[in-house]
């Protein structure tokens, strides 16, 4: 149990040094700064970011919406278990048919999803100038920075909803009882975090966040993982479950609106650039090919 403690303890200090560093990078290097670049120094961040877009499609589809799915149906069944007992005494066992068919997992996403959306549009009807600038949005160079009210409130819930899945990923380290799951699970977040947050630094600087705010969200971001690890070691100490469900319905809402950062700000982002349509789609398609292999390890 010592050695396993210690492994998990490890684990905390390097997923909180991985994710600083690799956060810092494209945060304070100004060779990353899109505004201040020209010819092929733009090119290549255009398509480092279109990179970056692939990853978070891929962290979205094949990590966030699969865990909560998974997950979520994995309570649901746990429940029905339980409830089949009742079931098969009051003969009505052909019950768990009707709850089988319906996607729970699917609706809380959606949940989490429609909570930005209404959030975002709350957020521009109450500023005048934010809807302007939103409306304006289109121009003739379509790559222009969005506007900074607008894409800062994203590139918030982009920071939050990574947050709140990074807090799961170090709950599932925490909760090992083995050292070599522990390691193994470990290393294959240590690579999916320090790719994540590379992306997450330079949606940030892109997004035009200032400086101070762009070091806050990376801290907070770092110690995510290394939280969600403590809180699984005290689970696993204490030999208590948790509340399973509460965190399968978390996880949920926070790949819905990762779901929809992705899908109305990030990518629409990259496929505005200048770029060749089959530069955009390699770099984009790499990515997700990358979170996918990722996929295969956790």
């Amino acid at each position: 149990m010592d050695q396993l403690l210690a492994v998990k303890i490890g684990c905390l200090a390097g997923v909180l040094v991985i994710t600083l560093l690799c956060g810092l990078i494209p945060s304070q290097v100004r060779w990353f700064q899109f505004n201040m670049a020209r010819g092929k120094h733009r090119r290549i961040l255009s398509c480092i970011g279109c990179f970056a877009a692939g990853v978070f499609l891929g962290a979205c589809i094949m990590h966030m919406v699969a865990d909560a799915l998974g997950d979520i149906q994995e309570e649901i069944k746990k429940r029905q278990r339980q409830g089949n007992i009742i079931h098969k005494l009051n003969n009505t066992s052909e019950a768990d048919d009707d709850s089988d068919a319906y996607p729970f997992g699917e609706l809380i996403i959606s949940l989490g999803f429609f909570l930005v959306f209404i959030i975002e549009s709350i957020v521009l009807h109450c500023c005048p100038q934010a809807v302007h600038a939103h409306g304006d949005h289109e121009s003739q160079d379509s790559h222009k920075d969005p506007p900074e009210s607008h894409s800062s409130f994203r590139a918030f819930v982009l920071f939050l909803s990574l947050s709140f899945h990074s807090v799961f990923e170090g709950l599932a380290i925490g909760v090992q009882k083995q050292v070599t799951a522990a390691i193994q699970l470990c290393l294959a977040v240590l690579i999916h975090k320090a790719i994540v947050v590379f992306s997450l630094s330079l949606k940030l600087v892109q997004s035009g966040t200032k400086v101070r705010w762009r070091l806050l969200y990376l801290v907070v971001f770092a110690l995510m993982s290394p939280a969600g690890i403590s809180v699984g070691i005290g689970v696993s100490l204490s030999n208590s479950n948790g509340s399973s469900l509460a965190q399968a319905v978390l996880e949920g809402i926070a790949a819905g609106t990762f779901l929809y950062v992705t899908f109305l700000e990030i990518l629409p982002y990259e496929l505005r650039s200048h770029e060749s349509p089959l530069t955009k789609f390699f770099f984009i398609s790499l990515g997700f090919c990358v979170m996918a292999i990722i996929a295969i390890w956790a």
